[in-house]
């Protein structure tokens, strides 16, 4: 009986609800991501002015551990609100918009599959009534 619960814990998933994560390829495929998507802010135009004054070193941390967290890994997001963090920074639906693009190009660059792309998007698509400015 021990044998076959022991059998039975192996073959469960770590976490039922992971799957996200680890289609992105866990902590390493999340930084990857998170890595090209901090750069290609950075060289974007449209996006550019909004990431000028962010410190990349923190900005890589935070959004590694915001996706992780979000994708149904382990990491928890400590960092400030959505509201705090972008409220001085006038971002508009276009420039949201663009970051989105930047962001599935990251993806799409590191072969995260499309489903994942989406359940990440939807995870953080509701933070535009925090991020855009009114």
């Amino acid at each position: 009986m021990a044998i076959a619960g022991t059998l039975l814990m192996a073959a469960a998933p770590a976490h039922a609800d992971d799957a996200v994560y680890r289609a992105f390829g866990g902590a390493d495929g999340i930084q990857r991501v998170v890595n090209d998507f901090v750069a290609d802010v950075h060289a974007d135009p449209r996006t550019r002015p909004y990431f000028a004054k962010a410190s990349d070193k923190r900005l890589r941390i935070m959004l590694a551990k915001q996706f992780c967290s979000v994708t149904g890994g382990p990491c928890v997001y400590d960092g400030s609100s959505m509201k705090a963090v972008h409220s001085n920074l006038k971002i508009d639906r276009a420039a949201f918009n663009a970051v989105v693009e930047v962001l599935q190009g990251a993806m799409e660059k590191h072969g995260v599959p499309f489903r994942a792309q989406n359940q990440l998007l939807a995870k953080l698509a509701p933070m535009y009534r925090d991020i855009e400015t009114r």
